[in-house]
């Protein structure tokens, strides 16, 4: 599945990029002087990835951190610029940095023979290695890539370890977008041994005695043994300007420093002092996210539930092609086509872009429930109500739509509920929601089971919440 919706995504993309004239998808030799006029630089990365990239601090002092993070403060400063982190999936980098969401990309990449056909790579800052990692008791038993013969082996999707565990002979390998759920599968025994980024296996197995890793013997190209920043086809003058600032990084041996740093970062202690306001700020996000998509697609499907009841031919037409379009197609495309499709002539932010996708998915549903009931009642009504003197909008206000309202309550209040649970969606483009905040937790803390149980009770609660206020007014209206 995952592999299709990937697909569709990059249909979507190439379909925009074809419209966009090439000033706008690749910015000619201008750009380092584009970003000194912005005054900003805005890189893009996946934090959850120690310790490359990942959260730490409490409370208001969350802050993205690590060797990465580093690494673009010291090009930022050289530039004279202030450093600008957007945060999101792993597979949404490349498509935000070709849709020109972002600058570059600084999420210990490697410059694979296949993404350089689609961006551009600085110099390798840092020469890495490929780990295997495994539970520490069967260490001794897949002790080398032969011993992982015939296993099930989990891999990040989109990454060179997706590949080099082709070269393990006869694996069934399976593929997750999250690292951290690759270290639950581990544990829970659903796979046998993960293949990682060295420094990332490393840090795993430091914070959990569970896990053990060791390098793995892969055959590798000279550029798959390293990380470099990804930048746009064009941008000459920022590839050269970001290598000036690695060689210098590279001449100082700062990345020594910078990994040093990001250590000091990582630790497990203290986890409900230390995190609580994650899931707080996350579970307010979902709820501003949720009202909204209601308010909107409650206005938008009365609208569009009368014009699929309209007399009028075209206006009925536009009606059911947007409701067969939005039901017809998921959500998670609706929403990656909104941030880096239309968000190419349209510079929309992640939170935006979310809200509008869920607002408008959300009316097309809510067009049916509103359509279905005022179906249900009975033409008689209107026709008492018009023989009353009544126009029809007034029959509508007063005797239709009240009537129409007892009917779909129900089925509103489960598309309410429905609201909260998809709007997780949206965390796919770094939108900081429950979801979102969850796997942020689950990167800095090494816990893979505890963040998902105090996520699924919030949720719980929240929508347990949600039924019993709406079960009331039901039951008020029901008294009427």
């Amino acid at each position: 599945m995952k592999k299709y919706i990937k697909g569709f995504i990059a249909f979507f993309v190439l379909i925009v990029m074809l419209f966009i004239p090439e000033h706008i998808a690749y910015a000619e030799d201008g750009a380092l002087e584009q970003v000194k006029e912005n005054g900003e630089l805005v890189i893009g990365t996946s934090a959850d990835f120690p310790p490359f990239e990942f959260y730490a601090g409490e409370g208001d002092e969350q802050e993205i951190v690590g060797m990465d993070i580093l690494i673009a403060e010291k090009i930022a400063d050289d530039l004279g610029v202030e450093l600008v982190i957007q945060d999101m999936g792993f597979d949404s980098l490349l498509p935000a940095l070709e849709s020109n969401k972002i600058d570059m990309i600084v999420a210990g990449m490697t410059p694979t023979e296949e993404r350089r056909k689609s961006v551009n790579f600085s110099d390798i800052y840092f020469q890495t290695f490929q780990n295997i990692m495994v539970r520490s008791g069967d260490k001794d038993i897949y002790d080398s890539i032969e011993a992982l013969a015939g296993q099930t082996i989990g891999v990040q999707s989109g990454t060179l370890q997706e590949e080099l565990a082709q070269q393990i002979p006869n694996a069934k390998i399976t593929k997750l977008e999250n690292i951290n759920d690759l270290i639950l599968s581990l544990e829970t025994n659903r796979i046998e041994a993960i293949v990682m980024q060295g420094p990332n296996a490393v840090a795993h197995a430091e914070n959990n005695d569970e896990l053990y890793t060791y390098e793995g013997d892969f055959e590798l190209d000279e550029q798959d043994q390293g990380s470099a920043i990804a930048i746009r086809y064009g941008e000459d003058s920022l590839v050269e300007a970001v290598n000036e600032s690695l060689a210098e990084i590279s001449e100082n041996n700062l990345t020594e420093d910078y990994l040093a740093t990001a250590g000091e970062y990582m630790s497990q202690d203290g986890f409900a002092s230390k995190y609580w306001r994650y899931f707080l700020d996350g579970t307010a996000m979902t709820i501003f996210i949720s009202l909204i998509g209601v308010l909107v697609g409650l206005v938008l499907g009365f609208i569009l539930s009368l014009m699929r009841l309209a007399k009028n031919v075209i206006i009925r037409f536009l009606g059911s092609s947007y409701v067969e379009f939005v039901r017809g197609t998921p959500l998670l495309i609706q929403v990656m086509f909104i941030y880096f499709g239309v968000g190419v002539f349209f510079n929309l932010p992640a939170l935006t872009a979310g809200i509008i996708a869920v607002s408008l998915n959300s009316g097309a549903y809510i067009c049916e429930i509103i359509r279905s009931g005022l179906n249900s009642v009975d033409s008689g009504q209107s026709e008492a109500a018009r023989s009353l003197g009544m126009s029809r909008n007034q029959a509508m206000r007063h005797i239709i739509f009240p009537q129409a309202l007892k009917n779909i309550w129900p089925a509103l209040g489960n598309e309410f509920i429905t609201i909260i649970k998809e709007s997780s969606i949206v965390s796919v483009i770094g939108v900081g929601e429950l979801i979102f905040q969850t796997r942020v937790v689950r990167s800095a803390s090494f816990e893979g089971i505890l963040p998902l149980i105090i996520t699924m009770m919030i949720y719980f609660v929240l929508t347990f919440t949600l039924t019993k206020i709406l079960n009331y007014f039901e039951g008020r209206m029901n008294h009427d």
